[in-house]
């Protein structure tokens, strides 16, 4: 049986906290995000898909944060990987993290992947390393939208999410999937 726990809309996610490449501390109880901070998980500086994945977040981040959205990438990599990832990737003014444990990963209903050896890129990838996932969570700790992946491929893609984040701001659009028991159709009945 797995540990593994997804976030469920309408309620607290989990506490996070992870040191950020350039010096300082972030924590999702410090963010400034109204209405929403967006917390994107990446696999990791192994990962050429992830690369190319927060390059795009990186051209829009000033979309979103014209929005009031507060936004982190994080990853269970080291520092010294979370630091060439920024560098080589160029991610100049995207906020990243590092250092989740695969606990907090998994807390955070993260699935978790078995390294493989060497990419086709020529970097190792870890033993360990949690897989992608995207959240948004509004100013009280409560998860309002959350993808998590058991792949590398088919992430939500930021320039989908910027118009729905329009809809969902004008509208006071509800978190949806906050049902935790499945009612029984017979009941109705």
């Amino acid at each position: 049986m797995s540990d593994l726990v997804p976030l469920m809309p309408r309620q607290k996610v989990p506490s996070l906290n992870v040191p950020l490449v350039g010096g300082g501390d972030w924590s999702l109880e410090g963010s400034n995000g109204d209405p929403f901070t967006m917390v994107v998980f990446y696999r990791g500086y192994h990962c050429p898909i992830c690369k190319t994945y927060l390059g795009s977040l990186e051209r829009q981040l000033d979309k979103f944060t014209e929005k009031g959205i507060a936004v982190v990438a994080v990853s269970t990599d080291t520092r010294e990987r979370a630091e060439k990832a920024k560098a080589e990737w160029g991610l100049d003014k995207l906020s990243v993290g590092y250092d989740i444990d695969l606990g907090k990963a998994r807390e955070w209903g993260l699935y978790i992947s078995t390294g493989r050896g060497r990419t086709s890129a020529g970097v190792d990838e870890p033993a360990h390393f949690a897989e992608p996932a995207l959240y948004f969570v509004r100013p009280d700790g409560t998860l309002y939208f959350g993808a998590a992946q058991t792949m590398p491929f088919a992430r939500p893609r930021f320039e989908d999410l910027l118009p729905a984040l329009d809809f969902v701001i004008k509208n006071d659009y509800p978190a949806r999937g906050e049902v935790e028991t499945v009612p029984s159709e017979t009941a109705a009945a």
